[in-house]
């Protein structure tokens, strides 16, 4: 059911682009926007990985430098039957992870070295797990390209209000212009917005999933639980300095926010991930 909503909410997404492409050049301009769309997939696809790790200056590690964290993914990528992912270390103090790669035979873990300081063994058991299961539902790719496509959109809406202030909402008046109104009002406030719901849909429900298949993975849904909690205090005690656009590959949201701003998370509330793993009887 998870693979079917994440399917239909990514072809809601490219709809929404190629629908917008239209609106400025018509059938000629949503042909474009798909173009486009499938150009940037394909970037994503093959660079999201090197462009992430490289933006947060993460480094590979061996056995020798990191052994029980090279240990750990191992065993764990061999009870999950996956290749063994290259490992990679980030100097950060704030305690996180993600996994990044387009499939499962080019994948890569990256942890903290914040996350390495606060976990025990059984807890970062939970946290590669989870990580595992990012790479075994290839949510690594889902999510890159509802995050380049989202992304788009956003470019777009910033486009069409550069348009509107320099080249004006054109007409000379009536239902003419005030439909050009309506729809650059659309393209600068509606459309980001159902993008951004759209990606996150898809982003809480991924993130639901590998919690639970990485509670299997690890054999207990006991060290991902209290992982969980020990991570959202330490995003708040080390504030991470991480890009927007790539909060969503992390396993707690590095950027933290109160009230509204949480109703706009990338991630689901921890306390709702813990009472889901909680239920889990292996």
């Amino acid at each position: 059911m998870n693979y079917i909503k994440t399917a239909l909410l990514l072809a809601a997404l490219t709809m929404l682009f190629v629908w917008i492409g239209g609106y400025f050049g018509g059938q000629v301009g949503a042909g474009y926007a798909f173009i486009f769309a499938l150009i940037m997939n394909f970037g994503a696809y093959w660079f999201s990985d090197k462009i992430v790790l490289r933006m947060y200056s993460a480094k590979e590690v061996d056995p020798q430098e990191v052994p029980e964290l090279y240990n750990i993914v191992r065993e764990l990528a061999l009870s999950a039957k996956l290749p063994m992912p290259k490992v990679y270390m980030t100097q950060q103090d704030s305690p996180n992870a993600f996994a990044t790669g387009r499939n499962p035979r080019h994948a890569a873990v990256c942890v903290t070295q914040g996350i390495l300081n606060l976990l025990n063994r059984e807890e970062l058991k939970g946290v590669i797990a989870h990580e595992l299961s990012h790479i075994k539902n290839r949510d690594t790719l889902i999510m890159t390209v509802a995050a380049t496509i989202a992304g788009a959109i956003t470019m777009l809406a910033y486009w069409a209000r550069w348009a509107a202030i320099l080249g004006g909402i054109g007409g000379k008046g009536g239902r003419s212009r005030d439909s050009n109104i309506f729809g650059y009002l659309f393209m600068l406030i509606v459309a980001p917005i159902a993008a951004m719901l759209i990606q996150l849909a898809i982003s809480r429900s991924r993130e639901y999933a590998a919690d639970r298949r990485g509670a299997y993975i690890a054999g207990t849904p006991a060290g991902l639980a209290s992982a969980l909690l020990k991570l959202e205090k330490g995003a708040r005690a080390y504030p991470m300095q991480a890009n927007h656009a790539t909060a969503h590959i992390f396993i707690v949201n590095p950027l933290r926010g109160q009230g509204l701003a949480a109703l706009f998370s990338t991630h689901p509330p921890v306390k709702a991930r813990v009472e889901r793993l909680e239920k889990i009887k292996i």
